[in-house]
């Protein structure tokens, strides 16, 4: 029985906006907080100890991290090495440039020749030796269209018809793979992939034209003892009986507010030829909390975005406080305040959002089917308005100035043989914006 610990979408360097700088270490405490947990899982594979770890791909945000960054992360696969355990690490979109045309931020584990170290870049098989037996590693990175076709193959096809042939190309070049497979050593399918019933959250929209959508079928095979994917953020087994089955670890700390409630880990595999047991590993990572609240119909805005503030335990978590208020209620809000409620955070953003007052409810006085002189109108409108409390006198007897000195110059025109409709039409502009 083999022991592999499977992860993917570390992303380390990312997330830096939702951190603060460490006085200690010059750190962005963001970074730190990547490195501490792919350190719990590094630790996790020592101490059990596991026979493989494979790494679903996507190691930082792009494909030119920060030499800083790199040193973090091969920091702790280092520690593999020293322990002799082998280690794949597939290439992930996130780790290609432009697209997958001038190699990966991964490939210096392969020039370098690090021991024990597989790089997955291409469509092939691996076989590798661990202590307790071998195993077959199919390798499947993040392709793109370009990677299987030439624009002149495509030129006059629908997207569903250029869908389906990348999809038939991929087959055939996976049949390939199966046929050269052991029947009698344990196989596992490692891929980047959208697959095409798993449930996406951001990183859909991040791959957008650049990748393609593999249909389940084409991952459930009885030749697989285990399909080990990356890309997706969330965690979630997409074979629900088993065989095989077909897992995204999910990313192993949060990226941003769209995984605010997404659990984070690593899963934990036995296998052997024809049978598997799999554990999904929850990791304690950084909170991420939302404060959403609508004060626009409040009497006291500000109470009520404190009485929100104090629903949820913000402490040492990444917050940010959204708060929905009228233009004049902005005087009520108290933002100093507001600080010091939410200083015990890791971070906090505030977002006041105006709401347009286009979008108030109609005053019933004023209908289509209302019959009410303009002045009335205005007067009526102006009484529904708290915010323009103060310049309503002034506007009423502007818009009185305005009708009086229109309908003076109608009576004038009314008496020449030919009115000006031009004129006329200006009037009833006028009258509509009062």
């Amino acid at each position: 029985m083999l022991k592999i610990l499977h992860l993917s979408d570390i992303h380390m360097g990312s997330s830096f906006s939702h951190g603060r700088i460490d006085p200690l270490t010059g750190t962005n405490t963001r970074l730190e907080d990547f490195v501490k947990t792919l350190t719990r899982c590094i630790d996790r594979a020592l101490s059990e100890p596991v026979d493989l770890v494979v790494f679903g791909g996507d190691a930082f945000p792009d494909a030119t991290p920060p030499p800083f960054v790199q040193e973090k992360f091969a920091s702790q696969f280092r520690r593999l090495v020293d322990a002799q355990v082998p280690t794949v690490l597939l290439v992930g979109n996130h780790d290609q440039h432009s697209q997958g045309q001038g190699g990966a931020s991964l490939c210096i584990y392969r020039t370098l020749g690090v021991p024990g170290f597989v790089v997955g870049d291409r469509l092939m098989t691996h076989q590798i030796q661990t202590r307790n037996g071998p195993i077959q590693i199919i390798s499947l990175p993040w392709l793109t269209r370009s990677t299987l076709l030439t624009r002149p193959e495509t030129e006059g096809m629908s997207l569903a018809e250029v869908n389906q042939l990348l999809i038939d190309r991929l087959r055939v070049a996976l049949e390939g793979e199966i046929r050269s497979l052991n029947p009698e050593v344990p196989t596992v399918l490692l891929g980047h992939l959208m697959v095409d019933n798993a449930s996406y959250g951001a990183e859909r929209f991040l791959a957008v034209g650049k990748g393609f959508t593999v249909p389940l079928s084409l991952l459930a095979r009885p030749c697989f003892d285990y399909v080990a994917l990356g890309h997706v953020h969330r965690h979630q087994n997409l074979n629900k009986s088993n065989d095989p089955p077909i897992i995204y670890p999910g990313s192993i700390e949060r990226v941003d507010f769209s995984e605010e409630k997404e659990d984070k880990g690593f899963v934990m595999v036995e296998l052997e030829r024809g049978k598997v047991h799999w554990e999904f590993c929850p990791l304690p990572v950084r909170t991420f909390c939302t404060i959403e609240v609508d004060v626009s119909n409040a009497a006291d805005p500000q109470e009520k975005i404190l009485k929100a503030i104090a629903k949820k335990n913000i402490d040492d978590a990444v917050v940010r406080l959204i708060y929905k208020l009228r233009s004049d209620q902005l005087d009520q809000i108290d933002t100093t305040l507001l600080h010091r409620t939410l200083n015990s955070a890791h971070t906090y953003t505030i977002q006041p959002e105006l709401i347009s007052q286009l979008a108030r409810p109609r005053i019933p006085e004023l209908g289509a089917s209302s019959s009410i002189d303009p002045i009335e109108a205005l007067r009526t409108y102006l009484n529904n308005r708290e915010d323009l409390k103060e310049i309503s006198a002034p506007m009423l007897e502007a818009a009185q100035k305005l009708i009086s000195a229109e309908t003076e110059w109608l009576d004038f025109n009314l008496d020449t043989p030919e009115p000006n409709q031009a004129s006329g039409e200006h009037l009833e502009g006028q009258l509509r914006l009062l």
